[in-house]
């Protein structure tokens, strides 16, 4: 089955098709590890999360590198803010990234470059652009020539005076041409820094992300993805300096881009004070329901994350379980994927079709009484789970996992009891334990073979 994906550098939509069928490499931008990480960076991570999941069942050997960058002005302002060492901010923030991430079923990339474990890279491709005059030392700085590039630009499509013109572009004495971008700038002996033939200095962000592709990858890969934000000016001097660094050659055949994430109609920024973090999402819903919330909507659009929205992830994904649950007494075989659902997927990733086919699978399930067919739909269910990374829990594990003051032995106690009052035609007395169910989050479902509970919190 072919894979198409859209290709912001050619604004179209291609056939995917790698430049070794037995080896498909992948990149994509990684957090500044600053701050614990925000539902706008968990976006990114869950999309390619999937692209890297359905890139491994249609070819089999991915390499995907996802990088840490670990050396930034930001980390520095906030080591200084909370009095900790630079490096404490920068593994506390890692983990937490990691720790996230889990929650959201995102699995580890095959590498994780960390700009610090790659100076020696950065230094090397930063001396091949001075060799070759597409960059230039000045007052212990080095700088991009942007205008010796003639594609500068070719990424956002627009013309690269309009492109300076709307970004924030440092003016300073040492710069040749007020668009030209730092590939190392000096550090005072409180900041970190490195010796180097420019003087003691770290290098800039653009620089870090072209080096660790080189080095993990090679020169030119076959995806490069991230946020719509980084497209200018982090994506487009990612091109300008590894095109100059490698003779012309591309550093990536496609690139994707993930739409930004707003909340409740509004741009997510501090200053609104709406910026949702991760972890706090995670006591009020499971990852799965915030990764579904994440995927629910196509990855090129705008998301509109809402309270709503995160409520429905978790309804939609109690109607999946309940399919599960109801073939719980089935094996499930090896399974295959439909058609309809690959076909979904393999256009551009679009999730929304793909969860329309995943809910017709759980619905013929649920109709079915076929002992076969339910192992089938079984492992169906479970299989396309897999490639979405969701449905990764034992159904009685999903329903018993709300929030509660109640332990499960006394909510089955209360079932005994509404059952018995039930049998004994007390009426009121079972709606009575209904009810203080439901007071503390618990809600029953009457079946012909019994009465289940799940937690609603």
């Amino acid at each position: 089955m072919n894979l198409y994906l859209h290709n912001t550098l050619t604004r179209e939509k291609q056939r995917f098709e790698p430049l070794d069928a037995t080896r498909v490499t992948l990149y994509v931008c990684g957090p500044t590890v600053y701050s614990h990480p925000h539902i706008g960076n968990a976006r990114p991570a869950v999309v390619f999360d999937l692209l890297y999941r359905v890139l491994r069942r249609l070819y089999g050997d991915v390499v995907y590198a996802r990088n840490i960058t670990d050396v930034d002005d930001k980390i520095n302002a906030a080591a200084t803010a909370s009095g900790l060492p630079i490096s404490d901010i920068a593994s506390r923030y890692t983990d937490a990234y990691h720790s996230d991430l889990a929650e959201l079923n995102v699995l580890p990339p095959s590498v994780e470059p960390r700009a610090t474990e790659h100076i020696g890279a950065i230094i090397d491709m930063i001396r091949r652009l001075i060799d070759a005059d597409y960059a230039y030392a000045a007052q212990e700085h080095v700088l991009f020539r942007v205008a010796r590039f003639t594609d500068y630009g070719a990424l956002s499509g627009r013309d690269p005076e309009e492109l300076l013109a709307g970004a924030r572009v440092e003016v300073a004495p040492y710069k040749q041409d007020p668009g030209d971008f730092v590939l190392w700038k000096p550090s005072s002996d409180d900041l970190p820094g490195w010796d180097s033939p420019w003087g003691r200095g770290r290098p800039g962000w653009h620089i870090e992300c072209s080096a660790m592709i080189e080095s993990c990858l090679g020169t030119t890969i076959d995806i490069h993805g991230g946020g719509h934000d980084l497209i200018f000016p982090h994506h487009e001097n990612e091109i300008a300096q590894s095109r100059c660094a490698h003779q012309g050659a591309p550093l990536a055949r496609y690139w994707l881009h993930n739409g930004f994430v707003n909340v409740e109609q509004q741009k997510m920024s501090k200053s609104v004070g709406n910026v949702l973090l991760v972890r706090d999402l995670l006591t009020e819903a499971p990852g799965e329901a915030i990764r579904y919330a994440l995927l629910a909507g196509h990855y090129r659009g705008p998301l509109d994350w809402t309270a709503e929205g995160l409520t429905q992830a978790k309804r939609s994904l109690d109607r999946l379980y309940g399919a599960l649950r109801d073939l719980a007494d089935s094996e499930g075989d090896a399974g295959d994927l439909p058609a309809p659902f690959m076909a979904a997927l393999t256009d551009d990733l679009n999730t929304p079709r793909a969860f329309a086919e995943l809910f017709a699978v759980a619905k013929t399930a649920h109709q079915t009484d076929d002992p076969g067919a339910k192992r089938h739909l079984k492992g169906q269910l479970l299989l396309m789970g897999e490639i979405m990374g969701l449905l990764q829990s034992n159904p009685e594990t999903w329903f018993a996992g709300g929030a509660t003051d109640l332990e499960a032995g006394d909510i089955e106690r209360l079932i005994a009891e509404r059952e018995q009052a039930r049998a004994d035609r007390d009426f009121a007395r079972a709606d009575t334990i209904r009810d203080e169910l439901a007071s503390h989050g618990i809600a029953i479902e009457d079946r012909p073979d019994g009465t289940r509970w799940r937690k609603t919190g």
